[in-house]
């Protein structure tokens, strides 16, 4: 089963929306999810910073600000 991570932090309305896109493609293709808050640990702040929200599928970063359903859907329906 795929595994895709939101990389993001509070308050962050663009993790919100990205949120929003991933829990919708989510109900049509079943895979693993997990929402890291990189505040909570100086090296992810220092390798995504400003790019939040970040989106990896299988250990990939494949999504930055960013997450068009297509292009989800893309990586994680054809399983």
């Amino acid at each position: 089963m795929p595994n895709v991570v939101l990389y993001g932090r509070a308050g962050c309305h663009l993790c919100d929306v990205a949120r929003e896109v991933i829990l919708a493609v989510r109900l049509r293709h079943a895979f693993e999810f997990t929402e890291v808050d990189i505040d909570g640990s100086d090296d992810l702040v220092r390798a995504y910073g400003l790019r939040v929200p970040v989106v990896a599928v299988d250990g990939v970063e494949a999504f930055e600000v960013e997450v068009p359903p297509a292009g989800l859907e893309a990586l994680v329906g054809g399983r």
